[in-house]
């Protein structure tokens, strides 16, 4: 009797304990993986659908799982400064549970795993865009001239910016984009935000702060930025506008410049077909403010 209460007792405590799946989403990082011998599985295909099944079976027991990014190059280095042997279950197993602590994670929610994927890779690619910024920030140091931090006046100019540009909006949901163009990529950032007809602004606070370092890192190096909203509210026609940087400036674009944005292929310079029930508007003027970083 003692031994069947323990038994369940276990079982109870095993619903409590949250797991993480360090996910080989990309067909080249699994072939990667393949090398070692413990790797179980060779074909990715029947690989997912396994990760698929198990997310289930989890799920249907009422324990929580996360889904992370495993990455084979960071798993290598993780077993090199942990001393761990790379070709041991165990070890994934550890990097898995690292990732749930300081990578980029998304909680299982029912939903087929080609839906999640999108999600998962979205997300990783803000927490690295939100560390890359940060790093780049932290960087470049003082102005010469007066001694201020540069990244810290550029990132405070940058909140301001994207302030008046909330300033502007009327009711509707807003989906901001805003891009910088360093010497060796591009960054982005995407922030989502929704204004009532008080004109009361919901927005994530930390998905804000993501936005603006991006459009800091654009302000501190001198790089091509700008920023692009589209608004949509209901029994009207969606709204597009944008702004390019110009030193510590935001200026607006003109209704023509906006269309030529968005109905160019990124990729092939191509032209593209303007979507239908979308308007392509003039930006208003945000004006000049005092006080620009160095």
């Amino acid at each position: 009797m003692a031994h069947t209460k323990q038994d369940t007792m276990r079982r109870a405590l095993r619903r409590e304990v949250a797991g993480t799946i360090g996910l080989l989403a990309d067909e080249a990082d699994f072939a990667e993986m393949r090398h070692y011998r413990s790797f179980a599985f060779d074909d990715h295909a029947v690989y997912l659908q396994q990760v698929e099944g198990l997310l289930k079976a989890r799920d249907g027991q009422g324990r929580h799982t996360t889904l992370a990014l495993f990455d084979p190059e960071e798993y290598e280095e993780f077993c090199a400064d942990t001393g761990l042997d790379p070709d041991r279950s165990a070890s994934r197993s550890r990097f898995a549970a690292d990732l749930a602590a300081t990578g980029a994670t998304i909680a299982y929610d029912g939903r087929p795993l080609d839906a999640l994927v999108p999600d998962l890779i979205e997300e990783s690619l803000r927490q690295s865009t939100w560390e890359y910024t940060g790093s780049v920030l932290a960087g470049i140091g003082e102005c010469a001239d007066c001694g201020e931090d540069i990244g810290r006046a550029a990132f405070a100019a940058a909140a301001r910016l994207l302030t008046r540009v909330l300033d502007t909006v009327g009711p509707g949901a807003h989906h901001l984009v805003c891009s910088a163009s360093l010497p060796t990529h591009d960054l982005t950032a995407a922030l989502h935000t929704a204004t009532d007809p008080d004109g009361r602004i919901e927005l994530d606070e930390q998905a804000a702060m993501e936005f603006a370092s991006v459009l800091a890192v654009a302000i501190a190096t001198t790089s091509p930025g700008g920023l692009v909203m589209r608004t949509s509210s209901p029994d009207h026609r969606d709204r597009v506008q944008g702004w390019r940087l110009q030193g510590e400036l935001l200026q607006a674009l003109t209704a023509a410049e906006v269309f030529d944005a968005y109905c160019t292929d990124t990729l092939s310079g191509e032209p593209l077909p303007p979507e239908s029930g979308v308007d392509y508007c003039t930006a208003p003027d945000l004006g000049p403010f005092e006080g620009h970083p160095h």
